[in-house]
């Protein structure tokens, strides 16, 4: 199944999951309520997220003359990928991570830690220049939008439902009687669980699908895939002090990988993701 169908099937049971439930406990009044609220909240993240993640990382921008080999490689690799140039932006941590923001690509940006430059060699820093423009050709920040704009209108709805059920309220088809309690109790507490893990699995979908890309972009898997090897190795030594709000945006998970965090994580496994590259090799 490739990525790209597999998100607009995990979009599409998220759409139904919101349906159901506003269905099943606000009718159609309570589910618009819920997804205003969460669209809301969602269209400052997706309007400012870029200048808000930037900052909470103290990233300063680079000038070509700074830096003209990183400024030469993301021009070379945007010209392969058919987008403008992004800002480029530097993050004064030894831990080897990078990311890409921005809301379309004409308003990207690309930040890398010190610590990344200072490990890869050029063949494995052009894998991950490649596979963070491939999230801005992507356009992956709108697309984790609509997974969170949902999501969170399936957690308010959630949230209602507890009230109700703890005042005897009904749900949206209950014209007879109350509803069962017991049963919007148990929906209030499943529904935002697996909207969260319907929303990861988007998440690692987009990671496989930027790996693929950014491997075509760059003209070969090799490069990327051992750059995760070093990138993994040295973030499972020393996380990052990463924001979890945030975690998604890296290229490797920056936060340490215990078994819970891994259960909860936004990125695929990195053994699979290296194996999925070099069958593309193969």
């Amino acid at each position: 199944m490739s990525n790209i169908f597999k998100t607009a099937l995990l979009l599409a049971v998220l759409t139904a999951m919101l349906v159901l439930l506003g269905g099943a406990f606000g009718g159609q009044q309570g589910m618009l309520v819920a997804f205003v609220l969460a669209l809301l909240m969602n269209f400052a993240s997706y309007w400012f997220s870029d200048k808000m993640v930037l900052a909470m990382y103290g990233a300063r921008p680079v000038e070509e003359a700074a830096a003209p080999g990183l400024h030469a490689m993301l021009r070379r690799l945007t010209t392969r990928a058919g987008i403008p140039m992004p800002r480029v932006y530097l993050i004064r941590a030894d831990t080897p991570n990078a990311f890409a923001t921005g809301r379309d690509p004409q308003h990207a940006a690309v930040a890398v830690t010190e610590g990344i430059m200072r490990i890869l060699d050029e063949e494995e820093l052009e894998g991950v220049l490649a596979h963070e423009l491939s999230h801005v050709k992507n356009r992956d920040v709108l697309i984790a939008t609509i997974a969170a704009t949902l999501a969170g209108a399936i957690t308010y709805l959630a949230h209602m439902a507890q009230w109700a059920a703890m005042f005897g309220g009904r749900s949206g088809d209950d014209e007879e009687g109350g509803s069962n309690p017991f049963a919007l109790i148990l929906m209030a507490v499943l529904a935002p669980i697996a909207a969260m893990l319907v929303q990861l699995a988007v998440a690692r979908a987009r990671e496989f699908q930027a790996d693929a890309t950014g491997a075509k972009i760059a003209g070969r898997p090799s490069g990327l895939a051992k750059a995760l090897e070093k990138l993994h190795r040295a973030n499972e030594a020393v996380p990052m002090a990463a924001n979890p709000s945030t975690a998604h945006l890296f290229i490797v998970n920056p936060l340490s990988g215990n078994l819970l965090m891994r259960l909860f994580s936004t990125h695929p496994p990195i053994e699979e993701r290296i194996a999925r590259l070099r069958r593309m090799r193969a």
